[in-house]
């Protein structure tokens, strides 16, 4: 038996632990792994250098180009943040597909989620890796519930709701939302901040002319997040339908996700923080202002240190990044309330999540691929992806956890032209990236070509595997 390609000479990391090997790879899928000595002869030959061999990751939280009808968005093109998610390891995106969003300028206060998602899928043809998608409902429309079986058959598994900003839902429409997710046994991903706090706190700022960035995080509390959390999973429990909260920030809300978790199990209730929630707090908004302006905000550094003992204890489950791109004459602002939500990060995500969790925390490699790959892929029903295991797509990443490098702006293959990780040094570099036995990136250079990822259909994911 001859196959494809086999990765030699590197230290295989899976979610439960790390053994010295290799992968072999024929027609995309990953077809043996272990004792070099029996894998079978190849057409190529990669050496990995003795450095880490990964499943790649698996980023369930970006936003790409495909603009929210109700306000103009940022344009990350599908080409430039598929790069930039190359480029760091990212294999698998899930991107959102936004209720009524259309190409051709129709109002999309009217469209459909079916319009959203037809949408998506057009202009994500330019993307270098796969890709996944989220409906995103943005209003209350009785003609909702009609859609959601065929869309479920069709692979998108999951229903992003917000209970803040104008497309935020109410509580009682969430609820009914949810009784139909749990018919389908589909997933629920809530952004969760009280709209009425936010805008309150928000507007005594904005009368006493508290304008400095430093100011922004007390415009949405950390009390907020836990509230709304604490209202949306007491629906979801109720409804018996699967529950994922979306970017958590603080330790008040992780503790909220904690408890439902704990009374009512995993099989329902899950939750990700992001990449600049356990690496950064809101000391970074004076040093780079609104740039590192997202929503929730930046917390304190205690939070930071809950969030990732949340993940120590699997209270917390994913690690996503939340990707926006904006440019920086987008973003920077005298008065915080006039800068746009979002920061860009996909690039250097894993970089940053290792060196912190690894090396400056003492966590293993196989809990980055836990929360960056294995679990992100099981929990969205991403059957072939986030793991080593032979019969699945050859998604693969090579990495040097020993390489050090400064992060810089000038290096981004994003539309966004800062990084909210400028100048910061880690140890750990993404060397080769390969989707479904392709390199994508190859000694830390894009080489794959625009259109070669593909929809991946999602299953109805088992939370109790």
């Amino acid at each position: 038996m001859s196959v494809d390609t086999v990765v030699t000479n590197g230290t295989l990391v899976s979610s439960s632990g790390t053994v010295d090997g290799g992968v072999a790879i024929a027609d995309g899928t990953i077809v043996a792994v272990g004792d070099e000595s029996h894998l079978p002869a190849a057409a190529e030959t990669v050496d990995a250098g003795g450095r880490l061999v990964m499943p790649g990751i698996v980023d369930p939280h970006v936003h790409f180009d495909g603009p929210n009808p109700l306000f103009d968005g940022p344009r990350e093109t599908y080409e430039a943040g598929s790069e930039a998610a190359a480029l760091g390891g990212v294999t698998t995106v899930i991107d959102f597909a936004w209720q009524g969003a259309t190409r051709d300028g129709a109002d999309g206060r009217r469209g459909t989620l079916r319009d959203g998602i037809a949408y998506q899928k057009r202009t994500a043809d330019e993307s270098l890796i796969d890709y996944g998608l989220h409906g995103t409902i943005t209003r209350e429309d009785p003609d909702l519930f009609a859609e959601l079986p065929a869309i479920v058959d069709d692979g998108v598994t999951s229903f992003k709701l917000f209970t803040t900003y104008d497309w935020g839902v109410s509580n009682g429409f969430m609820g009914s939302v949810f009784d139909r997710l749990s018919e389908l046994d589909a997933v629920a991903i809530v952004h969760t901040e009280d709209e009425s706090v936010c805008a309150q706190r928000a507007a005594v700022l904005e009368e006493a002319d508290r304008g400095d960035p430093t100011e922004y995080p007390a415009s949405r509390p950390d009390y907020a997040e836990a509230m709304a959390a604490d209202d949306a999973l007491c629906l979801a429990v109720e409804a018996g339908c699967k529950y994922y909260g979306l970017h958590t920030s603080s330790e008040k809300a992780a503790a909220v996700i904690e408890r439902y978790r704990r009374e009512f199990g995993e099989e329902l209730v899950r939750g990700e923080t992001c990449t600049h929630y356990v690496t950064l707090d809101r000391s970074r908004y004076a040093e780079i202002g609104t740039l590192a302006q997202m929503a929730p905000p930046l917390r304190s550094s205690a939070d930071v240190d809950a969030l990732f003992e949340s993940l120590s204890r699997d209270d917390l489950d994913v690690v996503s990044t939340d990707h926006v791109a904006y440019r920086r004459d987008e973003k920077e602002a005298d008065d915080w309330w006039d800068s746009p939500y979002g920061v860009n990060g996909l690039q250097h995500s894993l970089p940053v999540f290792f060196d912190e969790a690894v090396h400056r925390r003492g966590h293993s490699p196989s809990s980055v691929v836990r929360a960056m790959a294995a679990r992100p892929a099981r929990l969205f029903g991403l059957e072939e992806k986030g793991t080593l295991e032979p019969g699945t797509d050859a998604d693969l990443v090579v990495f040097d956890p020993a390489a050090q490098y400064a992060i810089s702006a000038e290096d981004n293959a994003s539309e966004a032209d800062y990084s909210i990780y400028e100048g910061r040094s880690v140890r750990g570099t993404v060397v080769h990236t390969m989707v479904r036995g392709e390199f994508v990136v190859r000694d830390g250079r894009v080489v794959g070509d625009p259109g070669y990822g593909e929809f991946v259909a999602r299953t109805r994911p088992d939370w109790q595997r």
